[in-house]
């Protein structure tokens, strides 16, 4: 996580600026202004008591402050703002987690309320004893990559959203997405269209239209595959990892794949790290590649082995991998045993090899990079 400043985000910003650590961008420094004024508003801010409309109008507090939707595409910098602006908060109880992580834990927390006996529950919809745990453990919530596609979160969000507003909770959400375009083409859309509403009416939506592709920048010019495998590869690989994520500290996530979980060894800044094991060693398939590549605009992949009519499984998993991650054009890094076409010794028994090796070619080019990642 970057490091604060006691007077806020705007004055960790131009230290940044000032270290040479950022470069001048006039679109993020007016994103940062914008937070700042929240981290002001946050300083004086306590929640409403009570949840309802009567306890808001008794109280005699100023309401909660507009929180603040940051939205623009890949590589931005909406991630390292929002970090900042958390770094920074006056406020002992706030949260900062991944979209994908914050629903499993809330999905979690509804099934753990039905089971519970009938004559525990408060009433009988489990989303306000939810929403109520949740303001009561963070009084500033920052939810970073919001990208709805899963029905049940869509069906979900409204109503979350609603009583999180209703208990004072302020909130901080990056995204890739306009408001208006979460969603869409989504089933059953029209019930998840006052969720953009609830948005619109509690939060700032600021375009961090930034003509810099930090991500872009950072990738341009560096190796991308690193073979042999080894401790030279390693270490090229880990420096190239750590540029991307500039300062960023990666955590364990959770994906839910069609009801099953996916775990991602880490993840930050929308980069994801996992070893081949873990996505070709185990019985895997389109659907889990598919959200991975949903999920993530670069992956970086360790420990690519030498592949054989032995390694067949394996290798098809990794054929699949690799078409799927090129179609969502997902940045790839990766090191492995040999370079991609002598990757695969096996002769013909995976015959879509050929295309594989085309496309991990393809892959390191820049025009590849610079594509625009396909949700």
């Amino acid at each position: 996580m970057l490091a604060g400043h006691p007077e806020g985000p705007i004055f960790a910003y131009r230290e940044r600026l000032k270290g040479g650590q950022w470069k001048p961008d006039p679109i993020q420094e007016l994103a940062v202004e914008n937070l700042q004024l929240l981290h002001n508003r946050l300083k004086a801010y306590k929640p409403v008591k009570g949840s309802t409309w009567l306890d808001r109008l008794l109280d005699k507090r100023e309401p909660p402050p507009q929180g603040m939707y940051l939205h623009g595409g890949v590589g931005r910098g909406k991630s390292v703002l929002m970090d900042l602006f958390f770094a920074c908060a006056p406020t002992a109880h706030k949260r900062r987690v991944h979209f994908h992580a914050f629903m499993l834990d809330v999905h979690s927390r509804i099934h753990a309320w039905r089971r519970l006996d009938p004559s525990a529950r408060d009433g009988d919809d489990p989303i306000k004893p939810v929403a109520k745990a949740l303001a009561g453990e963070a009084t500033l919530l920052c939810l970073d990559e919001l990208m709805v596609k899963d029905v049940a979160d869509a069906m979900i969000l409204r109503r979350l959203f609603a009583k999180l507003f209703t208990n004072g909770v302020v909130t901080v959400i990056t995204s890739n997405v306009v408001p208006n375009e979460l969603y869409l083409g989504g089933l059953n859309r029209e019930q998840f269209l006052p969720f953009i509403d609830l948005i619109e009416t509690n939060l700032d939506v600021f375009h961090l239209d930034s003509p810099r592709d930090y991500r872009l920048q950072r990738l341009k010019g560096r190796p991308m595959y690193f073979a042999p495998l080894g401790a030279r590869s390693d270490a090229g690989l880990a420096a190239a990892y750590r540029e991307l994520l500039d300062g960023a500290e990666p955590e364990p996530l959770t994906l839910d794949v069609q009801g099953r979980e996916l775990p991602v060894r880490e993840a930050a800044e929308g980069i994801a790290r996992f070893s081949f094991a873990e996505l070709c060693g185990r019985p895997l398939g389109a659907a889990d590649y598919i959200e991975v590549a949903r999920s993530f605009h670069t992956v970086v992949l360790t420990g690519i082995p030498q592949l054989s009519n032995e390694r067949r499984d394996e290798a098809r998993r990794f054929v699949n991998l690799i078409d799927v991650l090129y179609d969502h054009r997902v940045n790839l890094l990766c090191s492995a045993a040999a370079n991609p076409d002598a990757l695969y010794a096996g002769g013909h028994e995976v015959p879509e090899f050929g295309r594989t090796v085309s496309r991990l070619n393809e892959m390191q080019s820049e025009s590849y990079i610079a594509a625009q990642h396909v949700v």
